[in-house]
């Protein structure tokens, strides 16, 4: 069994740009690293705000549009409270508290995490060229910027999982 999983290969491709959006992606990719699976991430969108060096740590978490979001006593943020000033800036604090809590490293120290253990991280070339970003704009570790039809060559025979 263990001989079947070093053959096998995840594709990531992160689409969003949110500290809350930011995890998913970069917790399966170390699992797979750690199960001994070849872990790919395609940052794409504002997923390349995960990977841009001047963004990438202060990504942000919004309670606007998402029902999940809670106050810390367990009561549901309604829509017209995420829209006031500092709720965003809230939201964001609270979910940092937690990370730390689990010892979650933040995004730059997790994905430098991903790299060190042979994940390969990925800029999407559409997305780079819309943003006027090239690849000194990028974390250091970014392999390159990619298109659609070289993701898909480093995906083939992969599983794909969209974040």
């Amino acid at each position: 069994m263990f001989e079947e999983q070093n053959d096998r290969k995840l594709c990531i491709i992160c689409s969003k740009g949110t500290l809350d959006m930011a995890y998913p992606g970069m917790v399966l990719a170390n699992a797979a690293l750690m199960e001994g699976i070849d872990a790919s991430i395609f940052f794409t969108f504002w997923g390349l705000d995960m990977i841009t060096d001047k963004k990438m740590d202060h990504l942000k978490c919004t309670p606007l549009g998402n029902p999940s979001m809670a106050m810390p006593n367990g009561m549901g943020i309604p829509n017209f409270m995420a829209m006031l000033p500092g709720m965003t800036d809230f939201a964001t604090s609270m979910m940092k508290k937690e990370m730390e809590k689990l010892d979650f490293p933040p995004p730059r120290e997790y994905l430098q995490t991903i790299a060190d253990a042979g994940g390969k991280l990925y800029a999407c070339k559409m997305t780079a060229d819309m943003m006027k970003l090239t690849e000194d704009d990028l974390f250091e570790e970014v392999e390159g910027i990619v298109g659609a039809m070289e993701f898909l060559e480093i995906a083939d025979g992969a599983q794909v999982i969209f974040v």
